[in-house]
């Protein structure tokens, strides 16, 4: 079966022109490459390092991923949170260690990963997670918590993957996820901090991408919409196409097992996201003023 569908782009290049088949057989070759790495997955031969993994879809990913049958080092601040999670992992015959750390502490971080490699062998997979969110005015702004987002957000991620690429290189496998966010595309009301996090995470994993390119290391960066998580919590404004966390999470996990160089979700906020990157500045201030998701 595979190997007919191999076999569909060339016959596509015998019946179209170079110019028109191009595009289209490159998309045809990610697309079985996708599908290659999606039959041969196994997470039981997965030793997976996620931050931020107390709660939200760090949590919920943590939980799956043991369900599956993957080894798990989990690491965040809140160590009680992370036991009761490492509890219902070994309830199911799991395996996890919680790794209690603060992904700003760069030592802490490496140590967590160190740890986890000596428990069991190597790291296969880093979900960079952790995040926090927060209203920033730009008419008012807080230094010191702006600080505190790009510090958790960004920086974090960049202790993460410090703590895991050189050894993932050196094994000549792995691969890194950024949780990154729709947000990172263009500039929204009242989220300055949350914005320039999650654009510059995104560039940041792009840039490990190329590289890491030939080492066998894969650069996975996931653009989720609205999620129902604490991060969401409480909030007033409209969130169109608010996802369950369940929905969310299996939707990350297929493109991961796909490793997929980006994706976005729901395509229905992704699309008019996109949309946005088109739109002229002036056109686009008018659209965005009216749609604020902070309070």
């Amino acid at each position: 079966m595979l190997l007919a569908l191999s076999l569909l782009p060339f016959y596509f290049c015998l019946l179209h022109p170079p110019s028109l088949s191009r595009p289209l057989l490159t998309k045809a070759l990610n697309d079985l490459l996708s599908l290659y790495f999606l039959m041969n997955f196994d997470w039981k031969q997965k030793v997976v390092f996620i931050t931020g993994a107390s709660s939200g879809i760090g949590g919920a990913l943590a939980i799956e991923f043991g369900r599956r049958g993957a080894s798990l080092g989990l690491l965040a601040r809140r160590a009680d949170a992370l036991s009761e999670i490492v509890n219902e992992i070994e309830k199911g015959s799991g395996r996890a260690v919680a790794l209690p750390a603060d992904v700003r502490d760069a030592n802490a971080v490496r140590a967590a990963a160190d740890e986890l490699r000596a428990k069991f062998g190597r790291i296969d997979l880093l979900i960079a997670n952790a995040g926090v969110g927060g209203t920033i005015d730009g008419a008012r702004l807080d230094p010191v918590e702006f600080a505190r987002v790009i510090n958790i957000n960004l920086l974090g991620a960049v202790n993460a993957v410090a703590a895991v690429a050189p050894e993932m290189v050196e094994q000549g496998s792995g691969q890194l996820v950024a949780i990154s966010s729709l947000a990172a595309y263009r500039g929204l009301p009242k989220s300055g901090a949350y914005c320039a996090s999650k654009a510059a995470l995104s560039a940041f994993f792009e840039s490990l991408r190329l590289d890491l390119k030939g080492s066998g290391v894969g650069v996975t960066i996931i653009h989720p919409g609205f999620i129902k998580t604490p991060l969401t919590a409480g909030r007033d404004a409209q969130m169109p196409f608010l996802m369950e966390l369940d929905d969310a999470v299996k939707k990350i996990i297929r493109a991961i097992e796909a490793r997929k160089k980006s994706y976005a979700f729901p395509w229905q906020l992704a699309s008019l996201v996109r949309l946005g990157m088109l739109m002229p500045s002036s056109v686009y201030d008018r659209v965005a003023t009216k749609n604020s998701f902070r309070e």
